[in-house]
């Protein structure tokens, strides 16, 4: 070995704490950008890792594991925890266990934290949320604790990155001393006396370590925001008017960044067509792969809006109080509290929104949760809607002082909340249960946002949204465009004659011809074949073959629908100067002379998006979270089968 070169020892660091302790800003705080999010091996929980340098000699990887209460898990997100802890997955690395803590109450989390050591765990304990405990005119003697628990302890407020860096050293420092279990065990002891003797020593080191000398000013000034937000009329109206003002800044603000992106990638295909000779490879790359990128990645400034304003609904602790509002409603349709954090997940991709529901408790709840949440638009409709909304709605309309396509899309999103919620109150007589039905959710003090979280969050959604979307829609595109571009045997050939012999109509100048044989080779393409195939069955609802060409391949991902539409536009188009939604409101049957996207067949696209389950992804996540292909299948049909009727009838109402 080089004497320069030093060997590296890289240690697990596992976090673990109740939900909202802050565990994940302790987490963001650690690793900053330098992370991955996948899922846990075997199951779909997500997984949150990152790496960090400790010293040149040290390294670690951390693992956010998802929150718990106990070592007694009664949902599928603590049974995660539960398991890995209880394994021996370090593959030969040295594991320490950070405890982060809500110092503000810290009897919960001093339980978790008892039976790690119970379990002979290398432990250290962080005491986050030390400025509430300020606030509330509490302290909290560390030395005594320290001493009291024989565990290292570091006091933080991760919110503003104080004490990681104590944190890391006392990583760095960690001795793996021998330590004595917090309760020594009595054999033959029942369970509920272990519980007794483990929450009595709890009671009697709290009372030894912590003092109050007032009233808990931050827990009375959420009490005072709860009795006008939680009101049981009034916080519906505010929760309504939080999400209208949401989607009307969805749309404003992401209008300039949009047109930047939309010019830039004209520009962009431009470009590489004057710079490189015709060829097939040319076409490919402006007509495939420019245009089906560049139709997604325009709608990103949306989607980053969205998932920033998810994450600060979360980081303020008002999404734990829609929960509560809503549970009273959501039990007479068959859930309860806890449904409405995948339905509001939802609203930004339902996977994860589906892994979400692990922590309901009651399977029937469970079932119908998960059966139900894609009827929830997530923000890969947000394209599609972008796109339709822009084509019948213009975009000067306003109502008041405000923007008439931000309320048709808060529309599309409550019209997917009233179908799932109807959906549920049908299903729940079909799903019998014995389990009994309780709603507990702990409620955590408001908090200004964490706005490096809200950054994190956004960044991390996005890169997801745009690797993982990225990669199908370039395979689709590269797929769509040979389909578009060859036909069958001698088909364009026979079209190339047609127009070298002059088969046509006497003044008809170049440029129409052009277009006339454009349009045909499309036709005759694989790509225009299959569409034809299928446009007898989709005729009713207003659809071409072109739309039928893009659900098709949207089932791959419904973001996809606006990437196909934009190569196959794209293919007619030489000149590539005119935007998708100009090549769209252009558009016109060859049969009738008409606009092929009337309002007729905008609202019937429209409706068709917000109901039907155009995501493999999300097929495959409920067979594997049901545990049956069962479910997946019948909920193909059932949202395919509502979404066909729904446009029907919509496209004969508007007709």
């Amino acid at each position: 070995m080089d004497k320069g070169k030093q060997s590296k020892e890289i240690i697990q660091l596992l976090l673990v704490g109740n939900p909202n302790s802050g565990k994940s800003t302790v987490f963001n705080e650690l690793t900053g950008l330098n992370q991955q999010v996948g899922n846990f091996p075997g199951v779909t929980v997500e997984k949150k890792t990152g790496k960090i340098t400790l010293t040149s000699t040290l390294k670690a990887q951390v693992i956010d594991l998802p929150g718990t209460y106990s070592l007694s898990p009664r949902s599928e997100d603590e049974r995660v925890t539960f398991d890995y802890l209880n394994s021996n997955k370090t593959e030969g690395k040295r594991e320490i266990i950070v405890v982060v803590a809500d110092a503000s109450n810290l009897r919960r989390s001093l339980l978790l934290c008892s039976q790690l050591m119970d379990l002979e765990k290398s432990v250290i304990l962080g005491l986050n949320m030390m400025d509430v405990v300020e606030q509330n005119q509490e302290s909290i003697n560390i030395e005594k604790l320290s001493k009291a628990l024989n565990l290292p302890i570091i006091p933080m407020n991760a919110r503003i990155g104080k004490g990681i860096k104590e944190l890391k050293q006392a990583i760095i420092d960690f001795k793996e001393d021998k330590r004595e279990p917090f309760i020594s065990p009595i054999d033959g002891e029942k369970d509920v006396d272990n519980a007794l003797r483990r929450n009595q020593r709890i009671k009697e080191i709290l009372k030894e370590t912590v003092t109050t000398k007032g009233d808990k000013k931050a827990s009375k000034l959420t009490r005072k925001i709860d009795q006008i937000l939680t009101h049981r009329i009034g916080g519906y109206f505010i929760f309504l008017f939080i999400l209208f003002l949401i989607f009307q800044a969805v749309f404003s603000w992401s209008e300039y960044p949009m047109t930047m992106i939309e010019e830039g990638f004209i520009y962009f295909g431009n470009l590489v067509s004057e710079t490189f000779p015709e060829s097939v490879l040319t076409d490919l790359l402006v007509d495939g792969i420019i245009a089906g990128l560049g139709g997604i990645i325009i709608f990103i400034p949306q989607i980053a809006a969205l998932f920033a304003f998810i994450a600060i609904l979360e980081d303020t602790g008002y999404l734990s109080r829609i929960s509560f509002m809503m549970d009273g409603l959501l039990k007479k349709f068959g859930l309860n509290g806890r449904s409405i954090i995948p339905l509001l997940s939802g609203a930004a991709c339902a996977v994860p929104a589906i892994m979400s529901a692990r922590t309901i408790s009651n399977k029937k709840e469970r079932l119908l949760t998960i059966f139900i949440t894609p009827l929830i638009s997530c923000s890969a409709r947000i394209p599609v809607y972008t796109l339709l909304i822009a084509l019948v709605i213009p975009s000067e309309a306003t109502l008041g002082i405000f923007n008439l396509q931000g309320v048709v899309m808060m529309a599309l999103y409550l019209l997917g909340f009233i179908a799932a919620i109807a959906t549920s109150w049908v299903m729940k007589t079909f799903i019998k249960t014995n389990e009994s039905s309780h709603f507990i959710m702990e409620m955590p003090i408001y908090r200004a946002p964490r706005w490096k979280n809200v950054g994190y969050t956004i960044v991390n959604k996005v890169k997801v949204f745009l690797f993982e979307a990225g990669k199908i829609i370039i395979a689709i595109s590269i797929i769509l465009w040979v389909m578009s571009s060859y036909g069958p045997g001698d088909s364009f050939e026979k079209i190339d004659q047609k127009y070298e012999k002059g088969l046509l109509e006497p003044n008809i100048n170049n440029e129409t011809m052009a277009e006339q044989m454009s349009s045909e080779k499309l036709q005759a393409s694989y790509a225009g074949r299959l569409g034809k195939f299928i446009e007898p069955a989709i005729r009713p609802l207003g659809f071409d073959w072109k739309i039928g060409i893009s659900i098709i391949t949207s089932f791959a991902a419904r973001e996809v629908f606006v990437g196909t539409m934009a190569t196959i536009y794209s293919v007619g188009d030489a000149d590539n100067t005119t935007s998708l939604k100009e090549k769209m409101q252009n558009a016109r049957d060859p049969r009738t002379g008409e606009k092929v996207y009337t309002k007729a067949t905008g609202y019937s696209l429209l409706i068709f998006y917000a109901f039907a389950l155009q995501c493999m992804a999300t097929v495959a996540i409920v067979a594997k979270e049901t545990n049956s292909w069962k479910w997946a299948i019948i909920q193909v049909v059932y949202m395919g089968g509502l979404a066909y009727l729904a446009s029907f009838l919509t496209y004969q109402y508007f007709s």
